[in-house]
């Protein structure tokens, strides 16, 4: 794979960020990273394994002359790093990021982009329950889907270009309207993470189990919980809180849905669990069959992806 970008600039260094890096390397998609976290810790971490050719010491510093800037930093801060860097933006470059919510970030971002600057929002579908700036990969995104989300107008010169560099690194890439987006967002993942964290936390509130029987006899359903409820809670409270409307839609279908579950189980109907669970087993087989998981066990044991 070619060249796609002159140099990049790496906004936030944490999961994401640094497995684009290390993806970018693996085929020489870009000649030069920067990078920037506003953790001193998380600079000097990066800088000690190698993370970036340049780790800078303000925003504004990684992005000066940069052709791409990736915000990539928790959805709720966005807009004020967005108006950090704006002053310092080349001319032709391209600003996106990787955020979980989309109608916020062009919201929060937009405003903020310079005349002759492209804005194209992105989001790549792919994670670990591990965050910072050691947890990134190089193979994280590999037969991955990444969604971009230009806004109306946005030159597809830019858009193209921006694909080339995701599926450069290994990822499937679709475009989506923001709205919609949001919306798949929160079946597909907000509503199950929040879903995961209630299942987490009625488990702690459960006096009569102990500590250690949640810990020593997790079945793989719970253990899959637990793993999701470890995602990065600043990441989540942000997710939640910008992609409200999106999210309280889903979960009063999902109430509905347990309610009847609820009221099959208390009135011994066999066939609707029945009937309910084969259809959902369904879903499960498409989810394999589309490359999105495999069907071999690990056991908690592979290195999980949400």
């Amino acid at each position: 794979m070619s060249q796609v970008y002159g140099r990049v600039a790496l906004i936030g260094l944490g999961l994401i960020a640094s497995s684009m890096f290390w993806a970018m390397r693996r085929t020489g998609l870009a000649t030069e990273v920067t990078g920037y976290s506003r953790s001193q810790e998380t600079r000097d971490t990066a800088t000690r394994i190698g993370l970036c050719d340049r780790i800078c010491d303000t925003a504004a510093e990684a992005v000066e002359g940069a052709d791409l800037v990736v915000l990539a930093v928790p959805v709720g801060a966005m807009g004020d790093v967005a108006a950090e860097i704006a002053p310092m933006l080349k001319p032709g470059a391209t600003v996106t990021d990787v955020g979980s919510v989309k109608r916020h970030v062009i919201e929060a971002v937009g405003p903020h982009v310079p005349d002759g600057v492209h804005f194209v929002p992105g989001h790549p579908l792919a994670g670990t329950e591990h965050s910072g700036p050691e947890s990134g990969f190089a193979e994280l995104f590999d037969n991955r889907w990444t969604l971009l989300v230009p806004p109306e107008g946005t030159d597809p010169a830019a858009i193209d270009r921006l694909r080339a560099l995701w599926e450069g690194m290994g990822a499937l890439v679709d475009e989506m309207d923001a709205d919609h987006h949001d919306l798949v967002l929160a079946v597909t993942s907000h509503a199950p993470h929040l879903i995961a964290y209630t299942m987490v936390g009625v488990a702690d509130d459960l006096r009569r189990v102990t500590d250690t029987e949640v810990i020593k006899y997790s079945a793989a359903g719970f253990r899959d919980f637990t793993r999701i409820a470890a995602s990065d809670p600043t990441m989540w409270r942000d997710v939640f809180l910008t992609n409200k409307d999106a999210t309280l839609e889903i979960l009063g279908r999902f109430t509905e849905e347990l309610f009847a579950l609820q009221r099959a189980i208390r009135t011994g109907d066999g066939g609707h669990l029945h009937d309910y669970f084969t259809r959902t087993r369904a879903i499960r087989r498409g989810v394999i069959e589309a490359g999105q998981d495999t069907d071999a066990p690990d056991f908690g044991r592979g290195r999980a992806k949400t």
